[in-house]
């Protein structure tokens, strides 16, 4: 694996902003001493705060739930500090070097390792020699920084699908399509119906990369992407090229005006039957939509374009907790961690969350709707799933490929295509060498 030591230089990027969202002590405790060591651990029942970046009102009411019942269960009071997704993502680096709360959401995989490297993260392993049992290996392993250390305790996952509404489906007489040529004649008969064929939105920035990661699975393969991600492959290989010849071939089907437009209307558009499909996460689909229009949602996986690979493979997010180094009463976040990382308590999340599926092994669901039943099943037929492009790869190539695809967006030409190939080849080069 590429050393993924980040530079001082990139470090430091963004604490201007960071300091605005988090408070000035972040930037002067950033500037300070890179090897401060860790507050006082305290005691076991020390109050905590718990940085978290589940904005939405759905995932926000989810997590009052949880941390509620940790409260209940450990006897540790915890104060949460909710920040907009978007923005903590953004300013994560700095935050972790500034004054972090005492526990944080993040994200399972390379994202975790990345921050666990810069020894950004304390590890849990005594945490883990009291959960262990909770979990399987494939969700021990995502946990883990390249270290072998454990750095995250995590909750659920979600698949990236793509949904529709199966009233609309009835009434139009719609098949599910199998093929990439089922897929385009679909997307062509919906055009001809006066439908959108697929909600799109890019404003954000992150939202596109599933597409691309989707299309290089079904194309390329499970190895082939991570290769990609870790720069093993070049991006101007041709296997890139065809996955954006791919896209390209989908581009007049996607709603116009992505760029501008946030993930959350392009979810309206599907509920509101302006849109025949959307292809997004069912942590953001299913949750936004209204609960008396839930039952009518369905979805399918990605069809099949390189029959090699057939559907094996999808993106599958898994969301967590972790343990910031600069944090304080360490003792009593490890008692929330371990509250957390039990059945109970993701069925104590699960019970207002109707979109994720909980990890836990021997976790009782009873609240499950369809969506989250199917998302079992078809997360579970996969020989591997990815943790999406901005888990898999460095934040800097994140930060480059984000851009890269707006510009597709807006121009999916060959030429666009190839310049965007060779942009993004340079920078991988730099980044992967810092």
């Amino acid at each position: 694996m590429t050393d993924p030591r980040l530079s001082r230089r990139s470090a430091l990027k963004g604490l201007a902003g960071a300091s605005a969202l988090f408070g000035a002590p972040a930037l002067l405790a950033a500037c300070g001493d890179d090897d401060t060591p860790a507050a006082n651990s305290g005691s076991a029942t020390d109050p905590i705060t718990f940085g978290s970046n589940y904005s939405d009102d759905a995932t926000k009411t989810a997590f009052a739930a949880l941390t509620s019942a940790a409260t209940t269960s450990t006897k540790v009071p915890i104060t949460v500090n909710t920040v907009d997704h978007n923005t903590f993502q953004n300013n994560i680096s700095s935050y972790l070097q500034g004054t972090p709360d005492s526990l944080a959401t993040w994200f399972a995989g390379y994202r975790l390792q990345f921050f666990a490297a810069q020894g950004l993260l304390t590890p849990i392993d005594d945490v883990w020699e009291k959960i262990g049992g909770n979990f399987n290996d494939a969700a021990k392993s995502l946990s883990k920084g390249i270290d072998g250390k454990y750095y995250l305790v995590p909750l659920y996952n979600y698949p990236w699908v793509v949904f529709y509404n199966k009233s609309v489906f009835a009434a139009k007489g719609y098949q599910v399509p199998k093929t990439w040529d089922d897929f385009i004649n679909l997307c062509k008969k919906m055009k001809t119906d006066g439908l959108i064929p697929l909600a799109f939105a890019e404003k954000d920035g992150w939202p596109a990369l599933g597409t691309f990661d989707i299309i290089n699975l079904r194309v390329n393969g499970y190895d082939y992407h991570i290769k990609l991600m870790k720069h093993e492959v070049p991006w101007t290989d041709p296997g890139v090229t065809a996955v954006f010849d791919k896209w390209r071939e989908l581009m007049p089907y996607l709603q116009n005006g992505a760029n501008g437009r946030t993930w959350q209307d392009a979810a309206k558009a599907l509920e509101n039957k302006q849109a025949g499909m959307m292809f997004q996460g069912s942590n953001q689909v299913a949750a936004n939509y209204a609960p008396a229009n839930l039952a009518d949602l369905d979805f399918f996986p990605y069809p099949v374009i390189n029959p090699t690979y057939g559907q094996d493979y999808m993106d599958a997010p898994t969301d967590g907790f972790m343990l910031p180094k600069k944090g304080k009463n360490t003792a009593a976040a490890k008692a929330v961690l371990e509250y957390i990382g039990t059945a109970a308590a993701e069925a104590k999340f699960l019970e207002t969350d109707h979109w994720d599926v909980g990890l836990a092994n021997g976790l009782v669901a009873p609240t499950y709707n369809e969506i989250q039943k199917k998302s079992v099943a078809e997360i579970a037929k996969c020989k591997n799933v990815s943790q999406f492009m901005d888990r898999d790869t460095v934040p800097d190539m994140a930060t480059a490929m984000i851009k890269a695809i707006q510009t597709f967006v807006d121009s999916p030409t060959p030429e666009t295509v190839a310049s965007i190939q060779k942009s993004a080849e340079d920078q991988a080069k730099t980044i992967f060498t810092k």
